[in-house]
């Protein structure tokens, strides 16, 4: 991880200003990721708290890591980290990769301490994880406040 300067969490940026995929450290000690954002077939635009999916076209990873959608069909099931703003499609930004945060959209389900998955939810959100093949990106800390502990891949 570098050390980055004029990080701006809640960007929109259209060309990149840092490279895609690069990891920024908070002082709060939360992690941040560069990402461009794709609205996906479905046309499902960004919301900042809502949570990102990496994309995979139809449900078909290619191995992609630095562009997140909100479509959940056009995700393999893999949490990216949460927006920290409304991103323009094809626009770059930052996602939250590790530490507390407040979804904006409830839990599909869950209570506290279930650990979290896209498997099963719906567009920008989590639901609980049913089998250990489930990508479990984030742990319920208050389910009904939406207060999730992050733990992206990243």
């Amino acid at each position: 991880m570098s050390s980055l300067t004029g990080v701006i969490l809640t960007a929109n940026d259209e060309v990149a200003q840092f490279k895609l995929g690069v990891v920024f450290e908070a002082s709060t000690g939360k992690k941040y990721k560069y990402v461009q954002f794709d609205n996906g077939a479905g046309n499902v635009a960004a919301v900042a708290g809502n949570v990102a999916y990496y994309l995979a076209v139809s449900g078909a990873s290619a191995g992609q890591t630095t562009i997140v959608t909100m479509d959940l069909s056009d995700s393999a099931g893999v949490g990216a980290g949460v927006f920290q703003a409304v991103l323009t499609d094809l626009y770059h930004g930052w996602v939250q990769v590790t530490g507390p945060a407040t979804l904006t959209t409830a839990l599909t389900a869950g209570a506290d301490g279930n650990a979290l998955t896209p498997v099963g939810s719906s567009d920008g959100t989590l639901d609980v994880s049913a089998l250990v093949s489930d990508d479990v990106c984030a742990i319920a800390i208050d389910a009904s406040a939406k207060i999730v502990m992050c733990r992206f891949a990243h």
